[in-house]
């Protein structure tokens, strides 16, 4: 079940259903920040909006959604997802591939899955880190992912990097599921702290993260005044801001 807002069509319903669909699915997520880039890049946009499955991982669209549709919606994380993923491909012994982040970060992750999922067969690629990726370095993952193919594809090259590489490249990739899950690949590796559960559950996992990076704290000094702007602006000049189920 979806949730239509604007746009974008909010996956509202358990994970376990994701696995029913018998086709190659590419998952991306949308908060109040990817919500505000959207509207200036397009190809961004329009990467969220052609996605299989869109995660609401932000207070700020589960709030959106209440305060446009009076629906309540739960917000879904990319870290949940992961665990979620991780959790079924151990039970059916699948295979993961992790692409993004760098060396040390896709050891730490190789350390913790060898420890903790002993029956998933997992590789991993560190793409350079650069703004814009050639033909020879796009060739070079493509390769990479394919030449293990794997039944999930774990993207960790930030947003909106990593979900304009997916959308653009996804007719090429051997994967069954594609994640773009960004900081993730951080959380799991232990290189940066996930908020604490007690501040999860009072939806507060915002605040926790804008005092771990003054990366963060400035960009949610800038797309939450302009979050609101647009939330307000809806609801005084509504759309199409109706549930579609």
């Amino acid at each position: 079940m979806c949730i239509k807002l604007n746009e974008y069509k909010l996956f509202n319903s358990n994970l376990e259903s994701i696995l029913e669909k018998n086709k190659k699915i590419v998952i991306n997520t949308i908060n109040a920040h990817s919500y505000i880039v959207a509207k200036k890049d397009a190809e961004f946009k329009n990467a969220l909006v052609k996605s299989e499955v869109l995660l609401p991982d932000g207070e700020g669209i589960v709030f959106m959604v209440k305060q446009l549709q009076g629906i309540k919606i739960r917000k879904i994380a990319g870290a949940d997802l992961h665990l979620f993923l991780l959790d079924y491909a151990n039970k059916k012994k699948l295979k993961c591939f992790y692409l993004g982040s760098n060396q040390k970060t896709l050891n730490l992750i190789k350390e913790r899955l060898s420890d903790s999922y002993p029956n998933l067969k997992f590789s991993f690629f560190s793409p350079p880190f650069k703004y814009e990726f050639s033909v020879e370095d796009n060739n070079k993952m493509i390769s990479e992912i394919n030449s293990f193919n794997p039944d999930i594809l774990f993207v960790g090259m930030t947003a909106p990097k990593q979900e304009k590489w997916v959308t653009k490249n996804k007719e090429f990739i051997d994967a069954k599921i594609i994640c773009s899950i960004g900081a993730v690949f951080d959380f799991f590796a232990g290189t940066k702290k996930r908020a604490p559960a007690w501040l999860i559950a009072l939806k507060l996992e915002w605040f926790y993260r804008s005092f771990t990076a003054w990366r963060l704290a400035k960009r949610y000094l800038y797309s939450t005044p302009l979050f609101l702007i647009e939330l307000y602006r809806l609801k005084l000049f509504p759309k199409q801001n109706k549930a579609d189920v």
